[in-house]
């Protein structure tokens, strides 16, 4: 399987949570399964922070 990285904002990480959240409870109010998004928020918990510094020109 391919990796591919992601550099987000402290902020952008939390509106990502935020909105996977929402979706967790729309699934769960119509009755679907929640497994899909269950797995994506448990990999962004856990995704390690790296601290990268941006040049500018």
């Amino acid at each position: 399987m391919k990796k591919y990285h992601l550099y987000i904002t402290a902020d952008e990480r939390r509106i990502i949570l935020d909105s996977l959240i929402g979706m967790k409870n729309e699934l769960i109010r119509t009755g679907h399964y929640t497994d899909a998004v269950d797995e994506i928020i448990i990999e962004l918990t856990k995704a390690k922070i790296k601290r990268v510094r941006i040049k500018e020109v």
